[in-house]
């Protein structure tokens, strides 16, 4: 007789992370689940490394953040699925509240739930700036939730159903150079800008001016970025520089 499936699913997306994923995959050993890593056409042997861990793997060429992860969503045979990063670590704390949160009777757990994620710039935690608590929603029941394959960037899943929170953090080991930082900010900021090119959203004059202020205001005082001093200030005008590039960006696309 097989034994019964895990009724849980951790999904680690990958593109060249043999750096990180092995530390990743020890962290979610403590989970009991079952272990899928979607891999888009890595080069570094990060295959390697999930399958000698004892992952299940699939390679799927990357599109966006949405349509790797409903990929994901198809692919996975378990009621529960919980989304990883390659640069996340999963607690064995927090792994004793995802196995208390899916152990609840159907009738009465929620169908997803948002985990506090914890970011570790340059090996200091943030305390402000919108990192921290950061809530990302990251458990799913897979036969309750969805992406749309048009949200290109900060995706974030459509739930049937009513939704949890989980309070033990996720740990997101998240950059470890002030050039790493820029770099994913620019891609981040060029699907956004496609995003809004799609949705015939152009850019007005006076938003070069003041969207990148707001955005600054909100993440430096309404956020709270002012508690990590110099770093959280030079994080958020980091991020009022990457709204500055969406924008230019979405005005070029509009004239191409």
């Amino acid at each position: 007789m097989n034994p019964s499936p895990a009724p849980l699913t951790a999904v680690v997306l990958t593109l060249n992370e043999a750096v990180h994923l092995p530390d990743c995959l020890r962290s979610l050993t403590t989970l009991g689940a079952s272990v899928l890593v979607l891999d888009s056409l890595s080069s570094d042997g990060t295959q390697d490394i999930a399958r000698a861990a004892g992952a299940r793997v699939v390679e799927q060429a990357f599109v966006n953040y949405s349509c790797q992860r409903q990929v994901a969503l198809a692919l996975v045979e378990s009621p529960w699925l919980l989304f990883v990063d390659a640069d996340e670590r999963v607690s064995p704390a927090l792994a004793a509240a995802v196995r208390a949160a899916i152990a609840r009777p159907e009738a009465e757990a929620p169908a997803a739930y948002w985990i506090a994620r914890r970011n570790l710039f340059w090996g200091h935690p943030l305390r402000g700036g919108g990192w921290w608590p950061d809530h990302q929603l990251r458990l799913l029941r897979v036969d309750r939730s969805r992406y749309d394959p048009q949200q290109a960037v900060h995706e974030l899943a459509e739930v049937a159903g009513s939704v949890g929170w989980i309070d033990e953090p996720l740990l997101h080991l998240n950059y470890d150079s002030w050039a790493e930082f820029w770099s994913k900010q620019q891609a981040y900021a060029r699907l956004e800008a496609g995003r809004r090119r799609a949705a015939e959203r152009w850019p007005r004059p006076q938003h070069f001016l003041l969207q990148p202020l707001r955005e600054f205001r909100r993440r430096f005082f309404s956020l709270g970025g002012y508690r990590d001093g110099l770093l959280g200030l030079g994080l958020c005008l980091a991020m009022a520089w990457a709204e500055l590039r969406t924008l230019w960006w979405s005005r070029r696309s509009a004239l191409d």
